[in-house]
This record gives structure tokens, C-alpha cells and sequence, in this order.
């Protein structure tokens, strides 16, 4: 490419203008998806610590699990 005249000069400082200004808003964009996701790493380790919590104590609560209500004895009938 050979610039030749002042119109041209002018052409290529507009498409390099234009150039800095998207990557510019595709910085911003990109910081914005980065916090996105380190907010929603943080929430999905949480519900995996929940899910961990509620699956021991299905597991605990199961029938047939549990030695204490082997060993109990049956509620008195009035």
C-alpha cells in the first residue's frame, strides 16, 4: 500500500482511530466477562460445598443407614 496524498493519509489515521477505539471497548468488554467470571467461580464453589453438605446428610438421614434407629426402641402406643 502506497500513500499518495493527503486524503489518504487522512483514510489510514480514521481506520487506525477506529482500530484503537474497538479494541479499547473489547478491553473493557473482556475485564467486564473477567470479573463475570471469577464472581460466578466463587458461587459455583459455594453450591458445590452446599451440594457436598446436603448430600452427607441425605446419605446420613437414608433408611436402613442409620444405627440409631436400629437400636432404639419403638415409640410407646397410647
Amino acid at each position: 500500500m502506497t500513500i499518495e496524498t493527503p486524503r489518504d493519509i487522512i483514510e489510514l489515521r480514521e481506520s487506525v482511530e477506529a482500530l484503537q477505539s474497538r479494541n479499547a471497548f473489547q478491553d473493557d468488554i473482556i475485564e467486564q466477562l473477567n470479573n463475570e467470571l471469577a464472581i460466578h467461580q466463587l458461587e459455583l464453589s459455594e453450591l458445590r460445598s452446599q451440594l457436598k453438605l446436603i448430600a452427607r446428610r441425605v446419605q446420613d438421614n437414608a433408611p436402613g443407614q442409620s444405627q440409631s434407629q436400629e437400636v432404639e426402641p419403638p415409640p410407646p402406643h397410647y
